[in-house]
């Protein structure tokens, strides 16, 4: 029986990823750090130097890449069968996964360059694969949003030539009190931002889902939006107190403006594209606060449950026809209970919902926080934003799986694909376990954390709230006046991320195309023309002409001249 490609990279992820996780617990128990350097080229007096550095955090982190990303190959043999470039489609994911290995293991400068840049250019591949419109227009915003970040990455690298060194681990520890690094902070944390989507640049993640449902799997829980949030946990020592506070107030926007984006949204996958912005944001923010441990915890945990969320929402719409749109769905979980079961575990551990794997890092991400002398705003934004991912979580579950059968559901073909179905069952475990388990691992003496009684249970009263709020705004029937209709403009603007995919479209194309059509005929074809440079043209050549005459060997010109000159003699003359 000849292999093929999908199992072959699966058996070969998983094998390096059970290596790198029994390596990573060897160096987090005994706290070690290898620096490798390996000498690619020496030229007189000059080498080039490959660095990698391998930590409990980079191995840990890259064990859960590569475990997930072998669940997805694995998931993917089935979810694209028929494609004719099954081979081309697996060969992208794995240089994407490559790419990603190559930022993680990376304390250098260059490096980093290569793996950002290696995942922009893949990604914008995967985005367009899907060949239409649609597809070539969000690749295109995915991949020159992404370029705002490179550009102030070389710009770091080219500030850091001061250095002596591209390896900014030699330069963390005391560029805080001297300030040296202050500059390439900043430009990292603007890379940071473009690559995890905070506000401004947040309107291509949701656009990226034109890609196949695998590669959002992919890309939503451990590659392209978490390198930058893994890069500015690296760089977290360096950090002001000044960007520390404009990094929080970015971040908390974000978590606050996409959980109230999703609550408007009726497309599957861009809801649970929403709900990776949200959780992104969150990383942001504890990463702003000061817990750069708090928020890679964050980081591996969510992983873990949101790439099963998305296998989930892949097979609902591969058995929807290709339909994705949550008003076509109702009363799946009679057709497809074990795939609505992963769903709605996944769904509770997002929420923070006791004892599944997200609770551990989100419960604990906002009593540190609560823990924290700051001022109400953050406060009163973390805990509307747990409430309102609640919300859509719940309004999320119950269009799609009770209610009623809405157009398509009766053609559900059921949990029949059992490729896929597999790929599932291997993350599952780890979606219910993983949050005690790392809890374990990255925390060896547990955070002790004492509050009053309503700060702590103030988790769950807004998970029961959103709860709540979830469920009344899903409620719908024929006699059902719908509130977001009456306030169509409030709720386009929410559902729009506060306008700003116009501003990244239409915002750098439409109007300065209309701006220069206006210029066009006021300046170039106008009266300012006419009074201007063609006008003044124009009179030029009638003169140059009618001087023209003059240099011409015409006979009656000379005889023309002669009379005109000796009435002046005569003039003269009297």
């Amino acid at each position: 029986m000849i292999l093929s490609i999908c199992k072959i990279y699966f058996g070969l992820f998983l094998i390096f990823s059970v290596s790198f996780f029994s390596l990573s617990i060897y160096f987090l128990v005994l706290e070690k750090c290898l620096i490798l350097e390996l000498n690619m080229l020496s030229l007189n007096s000059g080498s080039v130097v490959m660095t990698i550095l391998l930590d409990w955090m980079s191995l840990l982190f890259m064990s859960f890449v590569l475990f997930i990303s072998s669940m997805v190959i694995f998931y993917s043999e089935e979810y694209m069968m028929g494609d004719s470039y099954l081979s081309r489609f697996i060969l992208l994911v794995v240089m994407f996964v490559l790419s990603m290995m190559l930022l993680i293991i990376s304390p250098n400068l260059i490096s980093i360059l290569l793996g950002w840049d290696g995942l922009g250019l893949v990604s914008y591949c995967l985005v367009i694969y899907y060949q239409n419109v649609k597809s070539f227009n969000a690749g295109m915003l995915t991949a020159l949003s992404n370029r705002v970040g490179d550009v102030a990455l070389l710009m770091s690298i080219a500030w850091m030539l001061n250095y002596g060194s591209w390896n900014f681990v030699f330069y963390l520890e005391f560029s805080k009190a001297d300030g040296i690094m202050d500059l390439i902070s900043w430009l990292v944390v603007l890379a940071g931002m473009t690559k995890s989507a905070q506000i401004p640049f947040s309107s291509w993640l949701p656009a990226a889902m034109a890609a196949p449902t695998p590669v959002s799997s992919l890309v939503h829980s451990s590659t392209l939006v978490t390198a930058g949030v893994y890069l500015l946990i690296r760089f977290n020592i360096s950090f002001s107190e000044n960007l520390m506070f404009f990094l929080l107030f970015i971040s908390s926007m974000t978590m606050f403006m996409s959980g109230l984006g999703a609550n408007f949204e009726f497309d599957l996958k861009k809801i649970i594209a929403l709900s990776t912005l949200s959780q992104l944001g969150l990383m942001m923010s504890i990463l702003a606060l000061g817990s750069y441990e708090l928020s890679f915890f964050h980081l591996l945990t969510h992983a873990l449950f949101k790439a099963l969320l998305f296998m989930c929402a892949g097979n609902v719409i591969h058995n929807m026809n290709n339909c994705q749109d949550i008003r076509y769905m109702g009363g799946l979980i009679k057709h497809m209970p074990l795939t609505c079961s992963f769903f709605n575990i996944c769904n509770f551990s997002l929420c923070g919902l006791p004892f599944l794997s997200g609770f551990y890092s989100k419960d604990l991400v906002v009593e540190v926080m609560s823990m924290g002398y700051l001022n109400i705003y953050v406060y009163i934004i973390f805990y509307m934003s747990i409430g309102l991912t609640v919300s859509y979580s719940f309004r999320l579950t119950y269009y799609m799986m009770t209610g009623d059968y809405n157009f398509i559901s009766l053609n559900c073909l059921g949990d029949c694909n059992f490729l896929m179905l597999k790929g599932m069952f291997g993350l599952i475990f780890f979606v219910v376990i993983s949050g005690s388990l790392l809890s374990w691992l990255v925390f060896p003496s547990p955070y002790f954390i004492c509050l009053p009684f309503l700060f702590k249970i103030m988790t769950l009263l807004m998970i029961s709230f959103g709860m709540w709020l979830g469920y009344e705004t899903a409620k719908f029937g024929l006699n059902y006046s719908c509130v977001s209709l009456k306030n169509l403009t409030l709720s386009s603007f929410f559902a729009l991320m506060w306008n700003m995919p116009m501003i990244s479209t239409l915002g750098v194309n439409y109007y300065p195309i209309v701006s220069g059509e206006l210029y066009s005929k006021v300046f170039d074809q106008g009266w300012h023309e006419f009074y201007g440079g063609q006008n003044l043209s124009q009179n030029i050549m009638i003169l140059s002409n009618f001087f023209q005459l003059f240099s011409r060997h015409h006979l009656k010109v000379y005889f023309t001249l002669m009379l005109v000159w000796l009435g002046f003699l005569a003039v003269i003359s009297l």
